[in-house]
């Protein structure tokens, strides 16, 4: 009987755990649209403003990105490390900025991106090998 609780309390913690992590993958994504559109979107928008104005309106876009993203890292802290964070992080980015740049910022789909998300998982499977043992 022993055993079964024990067992029952570590399933317990593992979906905490992946509660963690799909929040803290939920919250980074949702903060890295912000951000992609603080970074990139005056390209599109603002060109004929002036430098600082464009600045002003991409920092008031930043702050919703920081009140998720600060969150989200909090939240993961507790269950990834700081490289494994990074890592999904630019993950989230690619797929939030290729669409970006296609679809809002009518750019061409070129092999590059291809390129660079196979680059990522490769980095994915270097930075979470240790958990996959």
């Amino acid at each position: 009987m022993r055993i079964l609780t024990v067992n029952s309390n570590c399933f317990k913690r593992e979906t905490h755990k992946m509660k963690q992590i799909y929040l803290t993958i939920t919250l980074l994504s949702c903060s890295n649209v912000f951000m992609t559109f603080a970074w990139y979107g005056h390209l599109k928008n603002l060109s004929n403003k002036p430098w600082v104005i464009a600045a002003l309106v991409s920092w008031g876009i930043a702050l919703f990105e920081y009140l998720l993203q600060v969150p989200a890292n909090r939240i993961g802290y507790h269950v990834l490390n700081v490289g494994q964070l990074k890592i999904i992080q630019e993950v989230i980015t690619i797929l939030v900025f290729v669409p970006f740049s296609i679809f809002y910022m009518k750019e061409k789909l070129s092999l590059d991106y291809l390129w660079a998300g196979l680059c990522l998982i490769g980095a994915v499977f270097f930075i979470f090998r240790s958990r996959l043992a």
